[in-house]
């Protein structure tokens, strides 16, 4: 039988492993760490001996003090040092909870971003965050966002339910952006919209012109499900991995199919990978998944099913 003695000290040791977690996950995890989530992938719609290395950036929330200008900086310094052959943004660049001490402005984080740099450039898709935190864009059910505004004033392109025939070294592909699925809140608008969603799956795929492979860009994974096979790989972001994820699964995913896409190398009609992002939302708290930029390398030598 435990003494009270050895109980005391017992509870003692669980609240200061329960503080320090804590802290860690408050003050460390979000602001101090920072990987290369690196996938080696062979879809079967992607030709085997065509390499292509693809960066990844998703859901950024700029704010202070979480996601600093100089935190940016040093994002767009380390993708850029990948020397990744085309560089993609997956939405949710602005702050996602309100623990913040300044909103930084969108002409702000997208003078940074614009330093991203790859040999077939950076494009972006928004994020439901973009459409959520954009009041009159809300209120009228319509309108182009300060976000997408701001991305394009800075030379990248924005792609909302559109697509572009990119080749590499002569060998052609297309990259597919579609536009956010949770783009209005019905409970802050004031004007009626037919639908939560602006994505057209149907009308981005309509825009692929030929039979060369496709990426396509979706800042909410669950659209997985009906993603055509004709797609090769479909790049999401919006669910930060649960932030806070253990031994592999995380307690709480915005995603309907729950672990099935909350991160990392799925296959639903295409192979998918979900980053586990950048920012924080609700509030900045990161526990066992850290801010990650994903470097995927389609097909080439040493490509892999993995």
């Amino acid at each position: 039988m435990i003494s009270r003695r050895h109980f005391i000290r017992f509870m003692a040791g669980l609240g200061a492993f329960g503080a320090s977690t804590t802290a860690y996950g408050f003050g460390i995890e979000p602001v101090l760490r920072l990987r290369v989530a690196r996938y080696d992938i062979q879809p079967p719609q992607w030709p085997a001996d065509f390499q292509l290395k693809i960066a990844v950036i998703a859901d950024l929330h700029a704010c202070d003090p979480w996601m600093s200008l100089e935190h940016i900086e040093a994002i767009v310094e380390q993708a850029n040092a990948l020397d990744a052959d085309i560089t993609v943004m997956l939405g949710d660049y602005v702050a996602g909870h309100r623990q913040i001490t300044r909103r930084i402005p969108a002409a702000e984080w997208a003078a940074v971003l614009a330093g991203l740099k790859a040999p077939l450039g950076v494009h972006a898709i928004l994020g439901n965050h973009d459409y959520w935190d954009d009041k009159m864009v809300q209120r009228d059910g319509q309108g182009t966002t300060i976000a997408r505004r701001a991305l394009e004033a800075a030379g990248i392109p924005v792609y909302e339910n559109d697509a572009a025939r990119l080749t590499k070294a002569g060998r052609p592909f297309w990259l597919a952006g579609l536009g956010d699925q949770l783009a209005y809140l019905p409970a802050r608008r004031f004007r009626p919209v037919r639908r939560i969603g602006v994505d057209d799956l149907a009308a981005t795929l309509g825009k692929v012109a030929d039979d060369a492979p496709v990426i396509l860009l979706a800042h909410e994974p669950d659209v997985a499900v009906r993603v055509p096979a004709r797609v090769a790989l479909q790049l999401s972001g919006h669910t930060h991995g649960g932030q806070v994820r253990l031994f592999g699964w995380s307690p709480v995913v915005p995603s309907r199919y729950g672990n099935r896409l909350a991160y990392g190398h799925a296959r639903v009609n295409c192979d998918v990978v979900v980053s586990g992002g950048l920012g924080c939302s609700i509030m900045p708290f990161r526990l066992g998944v850290p801010p990650e930029i994903v470097l995927v390398t389609l097909g080439g030598p040493g490509s892999l099913m993995s």
